[in-house]
C-alpha cells in the first residue's frame, strides 16, 4: 500500500473564548454540529471534545445554559464599617448579549435581570 502526502497539515489554536462561541452556536437557528463544524472547518468530534472540556473547566452548563467565567473582585480583608466601593461590571451574556451594572447589586435582583435578557 502506498502513501500519499497532499499537502502540509494545518494546526490552529483555539482560545476557551472561541471554542465557547463554536459550540454555543450548536442548535441557533436549528444549526446541527455537523453544520457548525462545517462552517468552521474542524471536526464534529472536536466539538464534542470541547463540550467536554469546557464543561470540566465549568465555564459550559448544558443544563441550565447558563456560563460562568472566572471574576476576581476586590474582597475586604478586615471588616469595614462602610460599605466597599462600587465597580463596575460587564456581564456578556448568550447570543452576543451584554449587561453592565454596578458590583453592589442585588443578586436575587441580578438573577432576574440575567433570566429576563436572556429570555427576550
Amino acid at each position: 500500500m502506498r502513501g500519499e502526502i497532499l499537502g502540509a497539515e494545518r494546526r490552529r489554536f483555539w482560545h476557551d473564548d472561541d471554542k465557547l462561541e463554536i459550540v454555543a452556536s450548536v442548535g441557533i437557528a436549528g444549526a446541527s454540529v455537523t453544520q457548525v463544524a462545517q462552517r468552521h472547518e474542524i471536526k464534529r468530534q472536536q466539538i464534542y471534545a470541547w463540550r467536554h472540556e469546557l464543561k470540566k473547566k465549568g465555564l459550559w452548563s448544558p443544563d441550565a445554559g447558563a456560563l460562568f467565567f472566572p471574576v476576581d473582585l476586590p474582597v475586604a480583608q478586615a471588616p469595614v464599617a462602610e460599605a466597599p466601593p462600587s465597580v463596575a461590571v460587564e456581564l456578556r451574556l448568550h447570543g452576543g448579549r451584554s449587561l453592565h451594572f454596578e458590583s453592589t447589586i442585588d443578586p436575587a435582583a441580578l438573577s432576574a435581570l440575567i433570566r429576563v435578557v436572556d429570555a427576550a
